[in-house]
């Protein structure tokens, strides 16, 4: 699992991309997955990503968190990011869900020991 994000204080809005992947291609998939992550972290609004992937059935999720919708909106248009996304449907998934919410509350804990 990555780190988790350090979102600000609600509201805000997350985008959660479940998806079960192809076996194929997954050198190209886990470069293209990095390259994504780092220009999302470019992007206007962005504010942090969580992400886990079970490497025996090929599920994972990933939830990016964002300003606003119109800072997703920017994002889902960003020319790089529609290019991964067509690989995505014609080689890396078998499916995908695709939901957008906004974050109305949020609670932490850390342990301290």
């Amino acid at each position: 699992m990555s780190e988790l994000a350090d979102t600000p204080e609600p509201p805000y809005w997350a985008v959660i991309f479940a998806s079960v992947r192809t076996e194929g291609d997954a050198d190209r998939y886990a470069q293209t997955a990095d390259e994504m992550m780092a220009l999302a972290a470019e992007q206007p609004g962005y504010l942090g990503v969580e992400s886990v992937h079970d490497a025996e059935t090929g599920a994972g999720i990933t939830v990016s968190y964002w300003e606003s919708e119109q800072a997703i909106a920017g994002w889902r248009a960003h020319a790089d990011h529609k290019t991964a996304q067509r690989l995505g449907r014609e080689r890396w998934y078998r499916a995908y869900r695709l939901r957008v919410a906004r974050v109305e509350r949020a609670a932490t804990f850390e342990r301290s020991d």
